[in-house]
Formats: structure tokens, sequence, C-alpha cells
């Protein structure tokens, strides 16, 4: 579906950090941030973009936070929080970051004062507080895919949303268009926020898992 919002509703995106940069991956292409902001800016009254990730502070270099650092001064709200080590009952250390009570919080504090709200996740806990937020009388648009392998996007959110907008179809506005080759040296984001897979892939993906 092709992304619909009217010029005079006032418009945030709410984005699932680890969410939308799975989803992107496994369609093969990284996100232009920059532009993201300017296509929302352009469609609608852009009030605020809200980005949402798990840090690992504990490690003397955390991979994603030139990341951080470069949305923050760059039109991004960031909401932001420690990750977790737990021991599971097979005796395995494992990191939890999960971000959805945040994002959760902010959408219904924030829907009095929207007209639409934008969300960049595909995970199906957020179903009822899309419903929540509709009958307020917010719009809501779901940003995810179909066409990964498996789906990212849980059916009963998709079907939930007022529209659902491919994120396939969307990267024809949003991709970031260099190469990977002209990444930013040092691990540091370029003009777009671009950082190199492998390290997005250290802070987001699942950590290897070790016995105690």
């Amino acid at each position: 579906m092709t992304l619909k919002i009217y010029s005079d509703e006032k418009v945030a995106l709410f984005i699932d950090g680890a969410n939308l940069y799975a989803a992107a991956r496994a369609l093969g292409f990284d996100i232009d941030y920059k532009r993201l902001l300017e296509v929302f800016s352009e469609k609608g009254r852009l009030i605020r973009a809200l980005y949402y990730t798990a840090l690992i502070e504990d490690q003397e270099y955390s991979p994603i936070r030139p990341l951080v650092d470069w949305l923050d001064y760059n039109g991004y709200t960031m909401i932001t929080k420690p990750t977790k080590e737990f021991t599971d009952s097979y005796g395995r250390r494992k990191i939890k970051g999960n971000m959805d009570i945040e994002l959760a919080i902010d959408v219904l504090e924030m829907s009095d004062q929207l007209d639409h709200i934008v969300l960049f996740s595909g995970d199906g806990d957020f179903r009822r507080l899309v419903e929540a937020v509709q009958r307020k009388g917010v719009r809501v648009t779901v940003v995810s895919t179909v066409k990964s392998s498996p789906p990212m996007v849980a059916d009963e959110l998709r079907r939930q949303a007022d529209q659902f907008v491919e994120l396939m179809d969307l990267s024809k506005e949003i991709a970031r268009k260099h190469s990977r080759d002209n990444a930013a040296p040092n691990d540091m984001p370029d003009d777009d926020g671009y950082l190199a897979d492998e390290d997005y892939e250290d802070e987001y993906d699942d950590p290897v898992v070790t016995p105690v």
C-alpha cells in the first residue's frame, strides 16, 4: 500500500530500532535516516520522530553508540535503556533489551496531540496498543515487511492498522544510496547516519550463548 498521510495531519514516528534494522537487513538495504525524516516532513506535519533501542552499557565500546549519538543530534528523540544479562534454565548467559513498554507508554501519552501515528515495527504485541489509540480517533500506519522469509510483521498487527506499508516499497524513498565502501572510518556514521552492518549485528543480534 502507498503511504497516505494528509498534509494537515500531525504525525509522529515511533521506531523500534532493532525491529526496523532486522527488517531492512532481511530485505537487503540500509536505512537513510536523514532521508526518512525528510520524507515524512514532506508528507505531513511531523511533530516528532522517536527511536527506541537498548544499549549494552558495560562494554568498553558499544558499536551502535555512534548511530545513537548521530540520530540524537539530527532530529530524532532517542529513548534508550541498558540491556539486562540473565541466565536461562540451561545455565547459559543471555542478554535482553526489550523497549516495548517504553514505546507503548509514549504512544499513549502523545496520542491526544496527534492525528496519525507511524509505527515502525512488526511486533504483534503492539496490536492492542494500536487498537487503543484508534479508539481515540488517531490513525495508525504500520511499516514492516511481508516480503522477507519469514515475514517480519505479525498478521494481527497488520490487520489492526489503518494502513500497512511494505518497507520494501518505502525503500525507494528511504534506502541509503551510497555503497557500503563509503562508510565513514572508525565506525562512525556518515552523513546519513549509516554504520556498517557488522557494527549493528554486534549490538542488535542475539549474542553468542556461552555456558556459565
